[in-house]
């Protein structure tokens, strides 16, 4: 999954080799956490934070299917 974060991002953005994903594991939730260049941010979130929100769609819909719950979180 983090794979998949850091695909969408990186065909996204600018500067791709600022793109960074860590993931942490909240019992039993999988934290990702997204970080990107300051100018980036924009195009990450998109109007209306519709691109951040595709991707947690997605981030979600892959979670299910392992079984397990995940959240994005971008900062």
């Amino acid at each position: 999954m983090r794979e998949m974060i850091e695909f969408i991002a990186r065909s996204i953005v600018e500067f791709p080799d600022e793109v960074h994903v860590t993931e942490d594991k909240d019992g039993e939730m999988f934290v990702y956490h997204l970080r990107v260049a300051e100018s980036d941010m924009g195009k990450v979130i998109g109007k209306q934070g519709r691109i951040a929100q595709a991707m947690r769609t997605l981030l979600k819909v892959a979670a299910i299917r392992r079984g397990t719950r995940a959240i994005l979180e971008i900062g």
